[in-house]
């Protein structure tokens, strides 16, 4: 199993456009083969800020893939393309961890 772990941090204010093209995309990605988990995960409320918040502009996407194969299919699918196209101009950085276990 994969596990990918990816910090996309928008642009001052743009997280919420990010955050809405995500989910119009996210069943596509449910849908692929060997997709296991795809979420989108922010900091939990209520809970103090620390030096390891990510902030009002970062959401993480937390993903499972059966192999990384599929990983591999998924980053190259057309609606990933058209995703990363569309969002772009509000994205301030993206940084994907890809993970297994031990």
């Amino acid at each position: 199993m994969i596990h990918v772990v990816a910090v996309i941090t928008a642009k001052p204010g743009q997280r919420d456009k990010i955050l809405e093209a995500y989910r119009a995309n996210r069943p596509a990605v449910l849908a692929e083969e060997g997709c296991i988990e795809y979420t989108a995960t922010v900091d939990a409320a209520g809970m103090p800020a620390t030096r390891g918040s990510f902030g009002p502009d970062t959401f993480v996407v937390v993903e499972k893939w059966a192999t990384l194969a599929a990983l591999q299919a998924h980053a190259a699918a057309p609606h990933m393309a058209a995703y990363g196209a569309k969002t772009k101009e509000w994205t301030e950085s993206r940084v994907i961890h890809v993970l297994e276990p031990v």
